[in-house]
């Protein structure tokens, strides 16, 4: 377990800046997008937010959640593999069920502080003037207690059949590639050490086939998680460079309003879809993550208005295709292969010292 969870969470904090990127890449629903290209996107977030405020942002509860959860996980992983090895079921078999087995016992923590963490990418530096994702949290903390009394303790949950969606085939996945190639190269090599160059190789490709395989379950994952119900939370006010672009916008358009307008017939329609009240309709959670400037121009990004995985799926293909399912898969590969890379090396090369100094006499 604690070979695990150091394993995982330096993976995790070597990586978190590129995490940075895939989620605003993912939560980004401008067309054309803000974020495109991960090397662009990369510098952007770090020449415009820095560092610590902009790609380490929401890296407290990633610290938190990683550490928890790979602890969890790998102690439920190794557990639940190694019985149904001793009871005769196939390998491949065993590796993917315990990799699901020990996701589930591990998100329970892992949920909350990956909500955390997600908001806090997308909202990047506090008062953002770059990128107005519609939070402005303060803190972690700030950000908790935010949740907690304007959406109720629940949304700390929100994707959380969504996180399970995406995270347990990832590592039902991850870890089938990686005992399989684990091995293939040990029967390669000939003994149990296989070489750090093979241990690097092994981790690292199972984590990013993994990775790429479950994309647009991801991209789903970060839509859910960073939608907004605007009946229990009112968004966040833009910091004020934003507050002064929206009020030229908001003039510019009363103004616009206030002209002539062109004689009815059947040509004319009306500018905004109304309800029974005449007020304009609002969807019930729609992705607040546009900045002022742009957020009063047509853009076509889908507002996943559901927590069904499937549904947000085909909503995804029907407005955006397959670049949809995998918007951010760039940096995702990345962060799932050196993560994975880093977090298995790690781990094999801590099991192997625990066993030179075992925490705990077997001798009695």
């Amino acid at each position: 377990m604690l070979a695990g969870g150091l394993g995982g969470t330096t993976g995790d904090m070597l990586m978190h800046s590129v995490d940075t990127v895939k989620t605003r890449q993912q939560g980004d629903p401008h067309v054309p997008p803000k974020y495109t290209s991960m090397g662009r996107s990369y510098y952007t977030i770090f020449r415009q937010e820095g560092i610590t405020r902009g790609l380490y942002s929401g890296v407290t509860p990633a610290f938190v959640g990683s550490f928890a959860g790979t602890t969890i996980f790998f102690g439920s992983y190794e557990w639940t593999k190694r019985r149904f090895l001793d009871w005769g079921m196939n390998p491949s078999i065993a590796y993917l069920s315990a990799g699901f087995i020990a996701d589930a016992a591990a998100s329970p923590i892992y949920v909350p502080s990956e909500v955390l963490k997600t908001r806090l990418q997308l909202q990047g530096r506090h008062n953002n003037p770059y990128f107005h994702s519609g939070y402005n949290y303060r803190s972690t903390l700030h950000a908790m207690r935010t949740i907690i009394r304007t959406e109720g303790f629940a949304a700390l949950f929100y994707g959380y059949k969504a996180t399970l969606a995406r995270d347990l085939p990832f590592s039902a996945l991850q870890f089938a590639f990686y005992e399989q190639e684990q091995r293939l190269a040990k029967a390669w090599v000939g003994q149990r050490d296989i070489g750090l160059p093979l241990e690097i190789f092994t981790g690292a490709s199972a984590g990013g086939m993994a990775g790429v395989l479950t994309c647009p379950l991801d991209v789903v994952k970060t839509r859910i998680q960073t939608q907004r119900n605007p009946a229990l939370a009112p968004m966040s006010p833009p910091p004020p460079q934003a507050q002064r672009e929206l009020k030229t916008k908001t003039t510019l358009t009363a103004s616009a309003a206030a002209a002539p307008s062109p004689t009815p017939g059947k040509h004319a329609t009306s500018s905004a879809s109304v309800g029974k009240a005449g007020a304009p309709l609002q969807p019930k959670r729609p992705i607040s993550t546009s900045s002022p400037s742009t957020a009063l121009r047509h853009h076509s990004a889908v507002t996943l208005d559901t927590s069904s995985v499937l549904t947000g799926l085909r909503l995804l293909y029907k407005t955006e295709g397959v670049a949809g399912w995998f918007r951010g898969v760039g940096p995702r590969a990345v962060w799932t292969s050196v993560q994975s890379g880093t977090m298995l090396v790690m781990y094999q090369a801590l099991l192997r010292w625990f066993e030179r100094h075992p925490i705990v006499d077997g001798g009695g």
